[in-house]
């Protein structure tokens, strides 16, 4: 069966016409699917019964089932998604006050080996379709009580984002489109380990959208062991491209950087960071390591990360640091994966 929610819905569209249906009956479902939230296609009321019964021989509005739902004490959900194929992946809601983000993957797994994440640790299996990225945002959206909404999209669940923009791009089309969830460009976030060449092209496309780049470290050295992709896209390479990025887009980068206790977190490290960035429109986002079951790295302590602020911000660079979320439920940066890990 062919899925309702592939972007352009031009499968849809043709078969509409093919059986001789008004075309408006395509903007119709899409207002129940993103709108009103049904699941099933009976729920759509406003279509003539029989064509409800053919697109149910000929649609379908799900292709995955949720093999677990798990919640935090903050509020924040997970969801571990199982596509027909047996494969899984995680993606996450935040929620606030008003704004509700949430967490989206790109990929089953992720290939870039980031020493100290959990998403990358059995390797990557595929690449996510264009429908499947999307059916993420719509089981999300789901958990939301009715008169609440999708405010932002942060595209920084598993997988490297820029390996499969050919499949990202049009479903952050859907997620921008009045009729899907109607969220603005300067809302989505698209995070990358750092993939120069990924992030070229990004600054063509006509959609500029925040860019995030996980950074982790200041010098190629020690982000070559953390970063293993640093070895093919080192930081001139990299800082070139991001300084492309922002010139085509006008809009500041954020340089995302996990902070592992004793081995990227020392003061040398942050004046290095200072001198990398400065002069940059940039922002640094730091992330107090949040643990991975198996692995060696531990959070550094308060002091630790309020004294690297304090260097960055005395050298002129915008800092933040990043307020934990979901960690209770291995929710939080770097903690998801595409099954539950058993120890």
């Amino acid at each position: 069966m062919k899925h309702v929610l592939e972007p352009g819905h031009l499968g849809l569209r043709a078969w509409l016409n093919d059986h001789a249906y008004p075309q408006y009956r395509a903007s119709q479902i899409r207002r129940w699917l993103f709108q009103r939230r049904v699941s099933q296609w009976n729920e759509m009321t406003d279509l003539p019964k029989r064509l409800r019964v053919a697109l149910s021989t000929e649609f379908t509005i799900w292709t995955t089932r949720i093999a677990a739902h798990q919640k935090a004490s903050d509020g924040t959900e997970k969801l571990l998604l199982e596509f027909g194929d047996g494969s899984r992946t995680e993606c996450v809601l935040l929620p606030g006050a008003s704004d509700h983000s949430i967490c989206i993957s790109t990929q089953v797994g992720c290939s870039m080996g980031c020493v100290f994440c959990a998403s990358g640790l059995d390797g990557v299996q595929r690449n996510l379709t264009a429908s499947e990225i999307v059916e993420q945002m719509l089981r999300l959206q789901l958990l939301l009580a009715p008169t609440h909404r999708i405010s932002r999209i942060v595209v920084m669940g598993m997988g490297e984002p820029l390996a499969n923009l050919k499949q990202l791009l049009p479903a952050l089309d859907e997620a921008r489109d009045p009729e899907g969830l109607g969220i603005g460009t300067r809302r989505i976030t698209i995070y990358t380990v750092g993939i120069a060449a990924g992030i070229r092209q990004l600054a063509n496309h006509s959609r500029r959208y925040p860019l995030a780049i996980s950074l982790h470290a200041p010098n190629d050295h020690l982000r070559s062991q953390l970063v293993p992709v640093n070895r093919q896209h080192p930081l001139s390479d990299l800082m070139e491209a991001a300084e492309l990025y922002f010139r085509a887009s006008g809009r500041r980068v954020t340089y995302e950087y996990v902070m592992l206790a004793r081995v990227n977190d020392h003061a040398d490290h942050a004046e290095q960071l200072v001198r990398l960035l400065r002069g940059r429109t940039a922002l640094v986002n730091l992330i107090p390591y949040n643990p991975v079951a198996g692995l060696p790295f531990r959070a550094p302590t308060e002091a630790t990360v309020t004294r690297f602020c304090q260097i960055l911000e005395n050298g002129g660079v915008q800092v933040q640091v990043r307020q934990r979320k979901g960690a209770g439920i291995q929710a939080a940066c770097g903690q998801l994966r595409r099954d539950r890990p058993v120890f």
